[in-house]
């Protein structure tokens, strides 16, 4: 479990202020701890439920509970604490076997950030679940962040390599995580909206984790029961965009030139289906900020839609150093999930190449601080959620022979951070909703 002291690195224990910073680094992803928000967002009223104000009946049939992502195991562990009397059962889909295993709910973890076996075994568990349930049950989804890659459902004619090999190539092209889902849609059977589509007839509820800058319903796990805006020639110019028609299985392109469209937002599928955004990357920076005003902060948000080329973004985050407005101390949040366009050999993730990119903005300056993490406490296939960059980071870099425009240009935040102590290596957090990007000036 996360704590405070979890949040450990170099550049934060020389700093004068740094347990306070640990604080509002810990406060940011305590404010979107999964079960929490699952029990603020459903009242128990007798054999109902009440979420925003809809009365949900648990009496008529089964209830029957599905946990997609990195947070399904607090938020099924805590529907299963609501409503335990009541008997629910299900499955559950985590990124990692969970500590706790509710009873009468099946776990089988998922592969990530690419689909495995584990998540085509996932995904036929859940098309079997769907087929099963009768118009007198009550279905509860619960998705957060990785659902995609967790739980598969390939189309015939298209292999799991095929899909491992297209997602592998996308994520390095720099694609954003809409454009990828867009394409997942198209490519499986149970997302964009075709679990909707299984258990059409079924009184659906979906309890939503937000990993998604907007929160739109089709892209977070790629949007098992919500209608799907896009089409799949939007998904064939993606493809374009990239200039990936040629490079990728021949198979794919006629699976996407062929498949039957996903369901819209008039399909009848969708008329007892109810989806509920419960919690965004929104919560976490208000967190954040509560927490920073706590420790004497002057605050101010720098909103949650952040986005395109880590680097690109770094520049302009670190260009909020230079508000004139800004009374010290102060602490500014934003949020949002960028991409890297991967072109060296090195390793990092996203939030470390635009701390590193951030470091080389910011040397020399007197008294700054930028943090840049995932608040699932994990990123790509690095066991680091960020970096920490100072004023003093590419001093402390020149010392001990590393250029980090070189570390840079090889996509090697890594290594270069893990070298000056100042990776955050808070591990899983349970919970997922985008990254954080948190200015101090002292």
């Amino acid at each position: 479990m996360l704590k405070p002291d979890s949040f450990r690195t170099h550049s934060l224990d020389k700093h004068p202020s740094g347990d306070a910073i640990r604080r509002v680094l810990f406060s940011s992803i305590d404010a979107v701890e999964p079960g929490r928000l699952v029990k603020q967002a459903v009242q128990r009223e007798g054999n109902s439920i009440i979420i925003d104000a809809h009365e949900f009946p648990l009496e008529s049939g089964r209830i029957v509970l599905l946990g997609l992502g990195k947070a399904a195991e607090a938020m099924v562990t805590a529907m299963v604490d609501l409503l335990g009397d009541l008997n629910p059962r299900g499955l559950m889909i985590p990124k990692n076997e969970p500590s706790v295993h509710p009873r009468q709910v099946e776990v089988n973890p998922g592969g990530h950030p690419i689909p495995d076996e584990k998540s085509l075994l996932a995904g036929r568990k859940v098309i079997k679940l769907a087929k099963s349930l009768t118009e007198r049950d009550l279905f509860i989804c619960m998705f957060s962040g990785g659902g995609s890659a967790l739980m598969a459902a390939t189309l015939d004619g298209v292999s799991l390599g095929e899909v491992q090999q297209l997602y592998s190539t996308l994520l390095a092209c720099g694609a954003d995580i809409e454009e990828i889902n867009t394409i997942r849609r198209h490519l499986d059977q149970l997302k964009g909206g075709g679990l909707a589509k299984l258990a059409s007839g079924t009184r659906v509820v979906s309890l939503i984790l937000s990993d998604v800058i907007g929160n739109s319903l089709q892209t977070i796990a790629s949007g098992p029961t919500a209608p799907d805006p896009s089409t799949k020639e939007e998904a064939l110019m993606i493809l374009e965009k990239y200039s990936l028609i040629e490079r990728i299985p021949s198979s794919i392109l006629t699976t996407l030139q062929n498949v039957s469209e996903t369901p819209k937002q008039n399909d009848w599928i969708f008329e007892k289906v109810s989806n509920y955004i419960i919690g965004s990357n929104d919560d976490a920076i208000q967190g954040a900020i509560e927490q920073a005003r706590i420790e004497g902060y002057h605050c101010r948000s720098l909103g949650s839609s952040w986005q395109g080329e880590a680097r690109t973004t770094a520049r302009t985050l670190c260009a909020a150093f230079e508000n004139p407005a800004m009374e010290r101390p102060y602490c500014m949040v934003g949020g949002g999930e960028t991409s890297v366009s991967i072109k060296g050999q090195g390793r990092g993730g996203r939030n470390q190449e635009l701390a590193l990119a951030s470091a080389i903005e910011l040397a020399d300056k007197e008294n700054v601080m930028l943090i840049a993490m995932a608040t699932d406490g994990e990123e790509g296939l690095t066991n680091a959620s960020g970096a920490v960059a100072t004023g003093e980071t590419l001093q402390r870099g020149n010392k001990l022979g590393m250029d980090a425009a070189r570390f840079l240009e090889d996509n090697d935040s890594y290594p270069y951070f893990e070298t000056l102590g100042d990776l955050i290596k808070c591990g899983p957090s349970g919970t997922n909703v985008n990254d954080l990007y948190l200015l101090f000036g002292h």
